[in-house]
């Protein structure tokens, strides 16, 4: 009795307190370690103490990549097949993967007379954009990945193009 009591009165207290010290929006809050929040800027080539060449502008570390460039080197098709086309479009490109087994509409057979005579830059570009039920891949798979797992396509169905 005694604690709830306590803890009824220290809430009043908390309650109380956040009224009565509401926030001034002209002044400043408190900041636990300003130079942390506000740095010293520096121009790019104007001196620098905090480096022990004295320059601002420093070469980027031994085995940065460029942000526009791609880590990885370009993965087997029959890889970027099995982690991004299988689910859907099976195993043998039949369009009975386990994603379409489990109620999904099933997508057309990469092997049908249609997907025979579509060429290279066409299935590139429906893997690229999407098409009806199939979502995008711009995004999750480079396109050197993605001409990877055309040219794997090409070869599950026996080489057979326009």
């Amino acid at each position: 009795m005694k604690l709830n009591l306590f803890l009824t009165v220290v809430l009043v207290a908390l309650v109380a307190a956040n009224f009565g010290l509401s926030d001034n929006p002209t002044r400043r809050n408190w900041e636990a370690m300003p130079e942390m929040v506000r740095t010293i800027a520096y121009k790019s080539f104007s001196a620098n103490p905090n480096f022990a060449d004295g320059k601002t502008l420093q070469l980027p570390p031994q085995g940065t990549l460029a942000r526009d460039a791609t880590p990885f080197r370009t993965r087997p098709g029959a890889v970027v097949y099995q982690t991004y086309c299988q689910p859907c479009h099976g195993g043998a490109g039949k369009g009975d993967g386990p994603v379409a087994m489990r109620g999904f509409p099933p997508p057309p057979s990469l092997l049908a007379e249609h997907a025979l005579h579509l060429s290279d830059d066409q299935m590139f570009d429906v893997a690229t954009r999407g098409q009806k039920n199939m979502p995008s891949y711009a995004v999750q798979v480079p396109p050197q990945d993605r001409r990877a797992a055309i040219s794997y396509i090409r070869s599950l169905q026996g080489g057979l193009q326009q």
